[in-house]
């Protein structure tokens, strides 16, 4: 029998098919099983248009067996088989798919779940495998024939007996050797892992020979004259396969328990989840989808080692554990699976090629999730806290990310807390409270709400009784940045912004009082050189004396940020500090007496006005030794 030689260009091929364009050996499984499912298709079909064939559903089925002493794995299937003909066509020549012919010759409207397209899946088993042979037999043909192969160097056809039609492939293991491992693909449990991970939803029955164990009486009775029990192993037949998927059920076969459950156990989380999306479309793209939103963050959610990105199957076969290109960054927390035919999948069918169809897909699940956020905090706000509470700030970020260009996705998810009651609050919940008059946004960064009300900055802002949102985490002043107004409302920093509350003949008077203490405003900016950028009247203070603002783009919270950056804990971007004076505080008498009579006692006053000014705002203290000294000396 002589040996046929590969109807490629060979051995480099061969080595490129089996080395290079898959990432993991242990997809040689779900190669090998689809396409067993494959010839199982059509020898169904077949069965349904010609009922001489005598074949039904339930007769259909493909099976696995290891067998360790000869180092083989077997994968049998009932489907169409392969004459000589069609062996040296279809496994003689890489790259040459007999299901996409078979595909193609029925039509685009014919109904097959057919799987292969690019035909090297069946050369994935030289992965793990240094012999593969195949014994088929055609369906209406009364011979086998046997298709044996080593690798690159060739095949070998020849007849053999098979009792009926359908098609063993028996994979020689290869020997550990060179650090890598292939013993464990002849264990039983790693097998029907990876049915379960790979091929679970194939829609014909997998068959493995497993192991179980039970409890059996002896025959013998213990002291009590109970009967006795030992822990007995039976190998029992059985189907390792769900076959059906779960998002492929109507909602009466699979209630939202069900799809709970499956949450729970596929995405190893104890919480059920906060959210549940069922998809299914049809059209250009057919697809159905089943879509979780947490109830928690995982432990590693904000660590680089979180992977995200949704399952994605093809006709019931995984093709991506993390597809991370469905949903955008923002809703990265979302878990759930794809299933669609009409992706377009690379020659591995391991990952996805970037196309419009992918790009549809990915924009109505994105309205899906935002629409199902949006549900969720009208309907029950307090399971949306909970979410937000472990969301939250990945909603800010992708509010900013990519200089906002998903910030319209996002900005009515979007929750503060409002200083009045303390609660969280949605901007548009802020904009319909706002009382006749109010014309903006008013907003403070502080670590507590309690800190930020009593703020001086805050009381004009409550005297006029309006509401003040507290930025709690140093994202939340660039989310203003980037959105800049919310319907129609501008965003106003209460400690670096003009409140807009002053009436012409308060801006006069207050040109008045700049001009009238401009010899206080211009002692304290030389006492504290490049400490501040400007000393000034305030337009904002009340009751409290002092207050410390910033004026530019860079705000305190900014400064924080950049600062807690590594390697610019030094030389980060520093605010521009402004001092602003209450004239109608005692201690502001006190100051002009002394610069009057006593500058060097005028200086000290400063000191202590600037580093009560720091304190309050929440800022450290350039010298807090030197600071406290001054204190206990003036008193």
């Amino acid at each position: 029998m002589a040996k046929r030689q590969f109807k490629t260009e060979s051995k480099k091929i061969l080595d490129m098919m089996i080395n290079s364009i898959y990432t993991h050996k242990e997809i040689f499984l779900r190669e090998i099983i689809s396409n067993a499912s494959d010839a199982i298709d059509k020898l169904h079909i077949k069965a349904l248009e010609d009922s001489s064939v005598g074949m039904s559903k339930e007769d259909f089925r493909i099976d696995i067996k290891v067998d360790k002493d000869a180092r083989t794995i077997t994968v049998t299937d009932n489907g169409i088989g392969m004459t000589a003909e069609e062996m040296d066509k279809n496994l003689g020549c890489i790259a040459h798919s007999g299901t996409l012919d078979y595909k193609n010759s029925l039509g685009d409207d014919a109904d097959s779940e057919a799987i292969g397209q690019f035909g090297v899946g069946f050369y994935s088993a030289f992965m793990v495998a240094d012999k593969v042979t195949v014994v088929s037999r055609a369906f209406g043909e009364e011979t086998a024939n046997e298709w044996e192969s080593a690798g690159p160097d060739g095949y070998s056809i020849k007849e053999c007996e098979r009792d009926s039609p359908g098609t063993d492939v028996i994979m020689h293991i290869k020997e550990e050797a060179d650090g890598e491992e292939f013993d464990d693909f002849l264990e039983t449990e790693t097998l029907r892992d990876l049915v379960k991970k790979y091929s679970d939803y194939i829609r014909w029955p997998i068959h493995m020979t497993v192991e179980e164990s039970d409890w059996e009486e002896t025959g013998e009775k213990d002291e009590e004259g109970k009967p006795k029990k030992e822990l007995v192993s039976h190998q029992v037949d059985k189907v390792v396969n769900s076959m059906v998927p779960i998002w492929r059920q109507s909602k009466e076969d699979a209630p939202d328990e069900k799809c709970i459950e499956f949450y729970q156990s596929t995405f190893h989380d104890y919480e059920k989840p906060t959210g549940l999306l069922r998809v299914s479309a049809e059209g250009n793209i057919s697809y159905k989808a089943l879509l979780f939103i947490p109830a928690r963050a995982p432990y590693d959610f904000y660590t680089r080692d979180f992977k995200p990105g949704l399952q994605l199957y093809s006709n019931g076969v995984m093709i991506m554990d993390h597809c991370d290109d469905l949903l955008p960054y923002c809703f990265r927390f979302v878990r759930g699976v794809v299933d669609s035919p009409d992706f377009t999948l690379n020659i591995s069918r391991e990952v996805l090629q970037h196309d419009r169809q992918l790009q549809a897909v990915g924009s109505y699940l994105t309205k899906q999730v935002k629409k199902e956020l949006a549900r969720i905090m009208e309907e029950d706000r307090e399971k949306y806290e909970s979410f937000w509470n472990s969301f939250g700030k990945i909603i800010k970020y992708g509010t900013v990310d990519g200089y906002g260009k998903d910030s319209d996705l996002l900005k009515d998810l979007v929750l503060f807390r409002a200083a009045k009651d303390e609660k969280y609050v949605s901007l548009a919940e802020y904009v319909k409270a706002m009382p006749e008059g109010q014309e903006k946004i008013y907003f403070v960064s502080s670590d507590s709400v309690a800190h930020a009300k009593a703020l001086p900055q805050a009381e004009p802002v409550f005297a006029k009784g309006y509401d003040l949102l507290v930025f709690d985490d140093e994202i939340d002043t660039f989310v203003t940045n980037v959105l800049r107004e919310y319907e129609g409302k501008k965003f106003c920093n209460i400690t670096s912004e003009d409140l807009g509350l002053e009436t012409e003949e308060d801006k006069k008077e207050a040109e008045k009082k700049d001009e009238e203490f401009k010899d206080v405003t211009d002692f304290c900016k030389e006492t504290l050189g490049d400490s501040v950028a400007e000393v000034k009247i305030s337009r904002k203070l009340k009751s409290h004396a002092v207050l410390l603002s910033t004026q530019g783009g860079v705000t305190f919270e900014m400064e924080k940020y950049f600062r807690e950056m590594p390697g610019n804990e030094e030389d980060g971007i520093k605010a521009s500090r402004v001092l602003e004076l209450n004239t109608e505080a005692p201690v502001f008498q006190t100051l002009r007496d002394a610069i009057a009579k006593d500058k060097e006692r005028a200086a000290d006053i400063v000191r202590v006005m600037y580093g009560q000014a720091c304190l309050m705002a929440g800022q450290p203290l350039d010298d807090p030794v030197g600071y406290s000294d001054l204190v206990l000396r003036m008193i």
